[in-house]
C-alpha cells in the first residue's frame, strides 16, 4: 500500500490519552499505519488528500451487530416496540430458520456498507443464524463480504443448543449441538483469525444466550477460548435474568460467574437489567458491555446508568444491535442517541456524560473490548482507520467551534465525506470505492424477495 499524506485538515481529534485536537495538520500514514501528524509534513512519494475544511475522527468501532437481520427490518409484522424481548425471540426465529448462506451474504454487506458510509471502519458481528439451509457457511460468506468492502471484522460465531421442547424459544431448524458448534469455532480460528497487529478479521466465540443454550455450551466455549487465545460474547441482562433464576436458582451474571464466563476476556450486550451490585462484578472482573441504544429505546427498556457504571471501572463500548431491533447500521446515529439517552437520565441521577466521553466509548473503549490495541485512536503506529466529516455546509455554521463534542452533540449522523481502513480509502464522498453498489442493491433485492417475500408473504405485508 501506497503512502498517503492528508493535508491542511480543519481538526484532527485523536481521543488519545491526552486529549489532543490539532488544527491545520497534516497525518502521514504509510501501509496500514499512521507515522507523523503534525503541520506542513512532506513526504514526495505519497498520495496527497486535501482534507481542507475536514475534521477527522478515529474510526468508530461497533461491538455487537446481527448482520443477518438487515434482510429481516422494517417489518409492521414483527412490531418490536409492542412486544417483550423473549415474545419477540419466539415470533422472530420463525422468520429466521428460513434464512440461506445468500442472505447471509447480502445483508451482510448491506449491514457493512451502512456502517462504513457512517464512519465504523472496525465491526464486531454475533452471527448466530445457523439453520438447516446456510449450513456452517455464514462467518465464511461475512468473510468474504468484509474482503471485498474493505472493513475490519471481527466475527462471532453463536449458536443455539437448547431445544424448544426443553424450554428455548429456538425453532429445531436452528439448533446446534455443543459439539458441533465448538467443531465449527475451532475451524473458524484455524482458518480466518489473525492476531497479529493490523490484523483485518478475527474470531470471537459467542454462544447466542444463556436461555437458549445447554450450560455446557457455555462452560466448554469458555475452555476453548481461553485455550485457543481468542475472546467470549454474549447476550446477557436482556430480559432473560427471571428465566435463568426459574432455571439455576440465580441471576444471569451470577451464573456466568460461577463457570467462568466472566472476565477481560468476555463482553456482553445490552446489560439493562443489571443492577448496580452486578456492575461491581463487571467492574470486578473486567467484563465489558455492549451498550446498544436504539433496541433499548425502542423495547422501553431501563436507560443504563453508564456514569455508575463508569464509576466501577466497567468497560463500556458501543453496538447497533441487528436491524430487527434497530432498522439500520448507522453507528453514529447510535452515538447521538446514547449521548440524548445520558442527558435525559442525567435529569434525574445527576451529571452527564460529556458528548466526548461517549465518542471515545465509541473508538477507545470498542477497541479495548475487542482487544485491539492498534486502533482506537490517531497516534503514531495506530492503524490507519478514521472518518472524515465535511464542515463547509451551511448547516455547520456555528457548530465547529468544538469538534471533540461534535458529532453527538450536533447530531452529526449523516453519510460521512471519507471513511479508511487500514490506510485504504473505502468510502469518498459517501459511495463505496471497491464495488458497485447499484449492483450490489438489485442482487441483494433479489434474493430478499426469494428466499424471505415471495414464499412468505405475511412475514412482511400485513
Amino acid at each position: 500500500m501506497a503512502k498517503k499524506l492528508i493535508k491542511n485538515a480543519y481538526a484532527i481529534v485523536t481521543c488519545d490519552a491526552n486529549d489532543n485536537v490539532f488544527y491545520e495538520s497534516d497525518l502521514l500514514i504509510d501501509g496500514p499505519a499512521i507515522v507523523k501528524i503534525g503541520k506542513n509534513i512532506e513526504a514526495e512519494d505519497a498520495e496527497v488528500i486535501d482534507a481542507s475544511d475536514k475534521i477527522i475522527y478515529p474510526g468508530l468501532i461497533n461491538t455487537h451487530h446481527h448482520f443477518f437481520q438487515t434482510f429481516v427490518r422494517n417489518l409492521m409484522t414483527i412490531d418490536y416496540p409492542n412486544l417483550m424481548v423473549m415474545d419477540w425471540i419466539d415470533k422472530i426465529y420463525r422468520i429466521f430458520k428460513e434464512i440461506d448462506d445468500e442472505v447471509i451474504y447480502y445483508a451482510s454487506l448491506t449491514a457493512m456498507a451502512d456502517l462504513l458510509k457512517h464512519g465504523c471502519t472496525c465491526a464486531f458481528d454475533h452471527q448466530y443464524c445457523y439453520t438447516k439451509k446456510t449450513g456452517k457457511l455464514p462467518v465464511d460468506r461475512q468473510m468474504e463480504a468484509a474482503k471485498l468492502l474493505g472493513i475490519r471484522y471481527h466475527a462471532g460465531r453463536g449458536a443455539n443448543t437448547l431445544p424448544r421442547e426443553e424450554g428455548s424459544a429456538i425453532p429445531e431448524e436452528m439448533v446446534e449441538t455443543t459439539e458441533e458448534f465448538l467443531q465449527d469455532c475451532e475451524r473458524l480460528v484455524k482458518t480466518y483469525h489473525d492476531p497479529n497487529p493490523y490484523s483485518m478479521q478475527q474470531i470471537v466465540i459467542a454462544p447466542c444466550q444463556p436461555i437458549n443454550c445447554y450450560e455446557d455450551t457455555f462452560i466448554k466455549s469458555a475452555q476453548l477460548a481461553r485455550k485457543l487465545g481468542v475472546r467470549l460474547h454474549t447476550h446477557l441482562g436482556e430480559g432473560e435474568c427471571a428465566g435463568i433464576q426459574e432455571r439455576y436458582g440465580k441471576r444471569t451474571l451470577a451464573w456466568c460467574e460461577d463457570i467462568g464466563f466472566v472476565g477481560e476476556d468476555v463482553w456482553i450486550a445490552h446489560g439493562w437489567e443489571l443492577t448496580p451490585e452486578e456492575y461491581e462484578v463487571l467492574g470486578r472482573t473486567g467484563t465489558g458491555v455492549s451498550h446498544c441504544p436504539t433496541p433499548a429505546v425502542l423495547g422501553g427498556f431501563p436507560i443504563l446508568d453508564m456514569k455508575a457504571m463508569k464509576e466501577k471501572n466497567v468497560l463500556i463500548s458501543l453496538g447497533c444491535d441487528g436491524s430487527a431491533t434497530n432498522d439500520s447500521s448507522n453507528l453514529l446515529d447510535a452515538l447521538r442517541l446514547s449521548y440524548l439517552m445520558q442527558a435525559y437520565y442525567s435529569k434525574q441521577r445527576g451529571t452527564c456524560l460529556t458528548p466526548y466521553d461517549l465518542l471515545k466509548i465509541a473508538t477507545v473503549n470498542g477497541a479495548k473490548t475487542l482487544g485491539r490495541d492498534d486502533l482506537g485512536t490517531l497516534e503514531v503506529s495506530k492503524g490507519a482507520d478514521l472518518f472524515m466529516v465535511d464542515i463547509k455546509g451551511l448547516e455547520m455554521t456555528g457548530l465547529i467551534h468544538d469538534p471533540k463534542n461534535l458529532l453527538p452533540r450536533g447530531g452529526v449522523t449523516g453519510p460521512v465525506w471519507m471513511t479508511m481502513v487500514n490506510g485504504e480509502i473505502v468510502v469518498k464522498e459517501g459511495h463505496l470505492t471497491k464495488v458497485d453498489e447499484k449492483k450490489l442493491f438489485l442482487e441483494g433485492e433479489a434474493v430478499c424477495n426469494r428466499v424471505l417475500r415471495d414464499p412468505h408473504p405475511h412475514i412482511w405485508k400485513k
